[in-house]
C-alpha cells in the first residue's frame, strides 16, 4: 500500500478536480505527517461518511495533528472556550444546541428577502459601472461579507478589516504566527461588538447571545470569530469558483438559465463537483476502528480528503462531469455528523439566490480574460479564484 508523505494539495491540470496526488487506490491509505507521524488519509464516500459520524474519531483541538508543514507551531492545546469545532461532547453540543434556532431553515428562509436585495444591490452597482469588473470584489466577496454582518449585528463599514484577517488566516504562505495574531484580530473585532451588545441590544444573533447570559464574553467572542470567519471565507470562495465553473461548462450553464428549477440541485451540485475545503476535516482516533478494511489505532491522526470523496464513482456516477440536473444529495461539502456545518442553509440560500440573479441580469457573462490567466492558488485550503474578471454586453 502506497503511503503518503505529507498531505498534497497542488492542483492538476484541471483547476476544478481534487489535488491528483489524493485519488487514492484505495479508499484508506497510510499517511506520513510532517512531524513523521503514521496517519491516515481518507479518500472513500463511504469512509469518509463513517469517520465523520463516528464519535470514536476526536475533533480535539489538543490532539489534532495537521497534515502540512507550516512552519514551527505551538504546542497543540484545547480549543479556546467557545471554539467547538475543536471539541468533543458534551462540550461540543453544549455550545452548538445555543446557536440551531439561530440556523434553521426557516429563519434562513425570513432571510432570503434580505439576502436578495443585497444581491440585486450589487448586481446593480456592476450594471451601471459596466465591465469587465472583477466578480470577486464587485459580487462574491461583499454579498457573504454582508449577509454575515447582519446576521450577527456587526458592521458592515468595517467588512475590509475582517476580509483582511481572514485572507491571512487562510493563506498558506503567511508564517503561523500572524496567522494567530489575524485570528485574535477577529476575537478582539467581536469583543467590540460584544460591549456594544450589551449597551444596545438589537435583533441579531449576538445580541440574542448575549441576552441568554449563558455565555462568557470570552466565549462569546470566540463563538463569533468562528461564525464570522465560516460564514464569509467558504461562501465568497464558492459563489465566485461556482460561477467560473458554469462558465466553463457553457452546456450546464445554458441547462441551468433556462430551468429556475434546477437552481437548488445545481448548488448542491456545485457544493460536490468543488469542495472548496482542501485540508480537512481532520480527526483522531480515540480507540482502535475498523474503517474501509484497515484498523486505525487509537492516537492515529485521520484527514479526510472531502474534494475526492466527493467524487467517488460509487456513490456519483461520472463523478468528474458537472452535471446540474445530478441529484448530488449527501454530498459532503458541508460535512457531516455533529459537527456538519451550522450555517449550511444559510450558505444555500445565498448560493442559490446569488447564482440565479446574476445569470438572470447577466445572462451574456463570460470571463474578460484567457481561462489560463485566471487567478486560482494552486495550494489554498479554502479554494477559489483571488480574482475573476467579467464582462458582459452592455445593453
Amino acid at each position: 500500500m502506497t503511503r503518503h508523505t505529507g498531505l498534497p494539495i497542488k492542483r492538476g491540470a484541471c483547476p476544478f478536480d481534487p489535488a491528483p496526488a489524493q485519488r487514492t487506490s484505495a479508499p484508506v491509505v497510510p499517511l506520513t505527517y510532517p512531524d513523521g507521524t503514521q496517519g491516515w488519509l481518507v479518500t472513500g464516500y463511504q469512509e469518509a461518511r463513517a469517520a465523520l459520524a463516528d464519535q470514536r474519531m476526536s475533533a480535539r483541538a489538543e490532539l489534532a495533528k495537521l497534515p502540512l508543514d507550516l512552519g514551527p507551531l505551538p504546542p497543540p492545546k484545547p480549543a479556546d472556550p467557545g471554539v467547538f469545532s475543536g471539541m468533543d461532547d458534551p462540550d461540543h453540543h453544549r455550545y452548538r444546541k445555543l446557536l440551531t434556532g439561530a440556523f434553521t431553515v426557516h429563519r434562513m428562509r425570513l432571510l432570503e428577502d434580505r439576502v436578495a436585495e443585497i444581491v440585486e444591490h450589487h448586481l446593480d452597482a456592476m450594471a451601471a459601472a459596466g465591465g469587465p469588473v472583477d466578480l470577486v470584489e464587485a459580487f462574491a466577496r461583499p454579498v457573504p461579507a454582508l449577509v454575515i454582518c447582519e446576521l450577527l449585528g456587526a458592521p458592515y463599514d468595517r467588512r475590509a478589516e475582517f476580509a483582511g484577517y481572514t485572507t491571512t488566516m487562510f493563506s498558506k504562505d503567511v508564517p503561523i504566527a500572524e496567522r494567530i495574531d489575524a485570528t485574535q484580530g477577529v476575537v478582539a473585532f467581536i469583543a467590540g461588538q460584544i460591549e456594544e451588545k450589551r449597551a444596545n441590544p438589537g435583533d441579531d444573533l449576538l445580541s440574542d447571545l448575549v441576552r441568554g447570559g449563558e455565555l462568557t464574553d470570552e466565549e462569546l467572542a470566540n463563538i463569533g470569530m468562528m461564525l464570522l470567519v465560516a460564514g464569509f471565507e467558504t461562501t465568497r470562495n464558492m459563489i465566485a469558483l461556482g460561477t467560473l465553473a458554469l462558465l466553463e461548462n457553457p452546456e450546464q450553464l445554458a441547462k441551468f438559465k433556462a430551468d429556475p428549477d434546477l437552481t437548488a440541485g445545481t448548488v448542491e451540485e456545485l457544493m460536490r463537483y468543488l469542495s472548496v475545503i482542501h485540508i480537512g476535516p481532520i480527526r483522531t482516533a480515540l480507540e482502535d476502528v475498523e474503517l474501509g478494511g484497515v484498523t486505525i489505532k487509537a492516537g492515529d491522526p485521520i484527514v479526510m480528503s472531502l474534494p475526492v470523496a466527493n467524487r467517488d464513482p460509487e456513490k456519483f456516477p461520472d463523478p468528474d462531469v458537472l452535471d446540474v440536473t445530478r441529484k448530488a444529495t449527501g454530498q459532503l461539502g458541508f460535512g457531516h455528523g455533529v459537527h456538519q456545518c451550522l450555517g449550511q442553509q444559510l450558505a444555500r440560500v445565498e448560493m442559490r439566490i446569488a447564482l440565479f440573479r446574476l445569470f438572470a441580469r447577466f445572462p451574456d457573462l463570460r470571463l474578460a480574460v484567457p481561462f489560463a490567466e485566471g487567478d486560482l492558488p494552486h495550494d489554498a485550503s479554502i479554494y477559489g479564484p483571488v480574482r475573476l474578471p467579467v464582462t458582459w454586453q452592455r445593453e
